[in-house]
């Protein structure tokens, strides 16, 4: 699957509402050069000189951190766990900063759907940051939409849309409700554990070991983890790696075996049993269907 997809819209397509422009996940590492040079022309911007856009671009910084500075939203510092919306018409610069990198999800988007909610209020270029913290359902919607834009199957514009409108959704509903309630110092340690374990899926760490790299107590940390997730630490972390064996099944020719062994299970039996539970069916069959 490519991790950065350009996509050419129609007119019937356009009459739907919304369609998709372009969809991407990249990592700028420490020191790296900002933008890579790997997209196309109309996309590429020097940081000190920004750019305007012909679309709306919903981007996602799920580690790392950096700066945002737009015509009429001003300067900001963006953190891991930050979404900001770029406008079309309105200049805007952002780099991810030298000392940590970043790892980025974005999805490019225009139409009569979001200029209405425009209208209407619900974004303004003068707010364009939101809080969502890590959020893996959104990240699974990016996923699904890198996908999509890929194969690229009959209708898969009207696909995108409802992909769109469901970040869009999530995104405003959770950073509205992290603004009316904002979290504690524990809320974002729960942020930060969720964000190891799911760059930890491939590794045996042990949740006690995820609480020493959290500088708590494991007796604490399980206790509030199940408060804010309504999962234990291990049962996410299971569910993070049946999260990841689906895209190896889908996307790799791994033998189940070598999944198994990958995803650190015990043994190729304990992993079918467990995927078909959490599942409602077998590697094999999940991997034909």
């Amino acid at each position: 699957m490519e991790p950065i997809k350009y996509i050419a819209q129609n007119e019937r397509d356009e009459l739907w509402g919304l369609t998709v422009c372009s969809v991407g996940y990249q990592k700028t590492g420490i020191g790296e050069a900002y933008p890579p040079q790997n997209h196309n022309q109309e996309y590429l911007f020097k940081p000190e000189n920004g750019r305007i856009l012909s679309e709306y671009q919903l981007l996602y910084i799920v580690d790392g951190g950096g700066h945002l500075k737009t015509r009429h939203g001003g300067i900001h510092d963006i953190k891991s766990g930050d979404m900001f919306l770029l406008f079309p018409g309105e200049w805007h610069t952002y780099s991810p900063n030298t000392r940590t990198g970043w790892k980025e999800y974005w999805i490019g988007f225009s139409g009569a759907n979001i200029d209405h909610r425009v209208t209407e209020g619900f974004f303004s270029a003068e707010n364009p940051i939101y809080h969502v913290g890590y959020n893996e359902t959104i990240i699974e919607l990016y996923h699904e939409a890198i996908h999509t834009a890929t194969r690229q199957e009959p209708y898969f514009q009207q696909h995108l849309a409802g992909i769109v409108n469901h970040i869009l959704g999530l995104m405003f509903m959770t950073s509205n409700q992290k603004s009316m309630q904002p979290g504690g110092d524990m809320s974002r340690i729960i942020d930060k554990a969720k964000a190891f374990l799911q760059e930890s899926v491939e590794s045996d760490i042990s949740m006690p070991e995820v609480a020493e790299h959290l500088n708590i107590s494991y007796t604490t940390f399980r206790h509030a983890f199940k408060k804010y997730t309504g999962l234990s630490p291990a049962q996410y972390f299971i569910n993070l790696k049946i999260h990841r064996a689906k895209e190896m099944l889908r996307g790799t020719s791994a033998s189940i075996k070598e999944i198994s062994y990958t995803l650190y299970f015990e043994s190729p039996e304990y992993f079918a049993t467990t995927f078909r539970k959490k599942t409602g069916m077998s590697p094999s069959d999940f991997r034909n269907a």
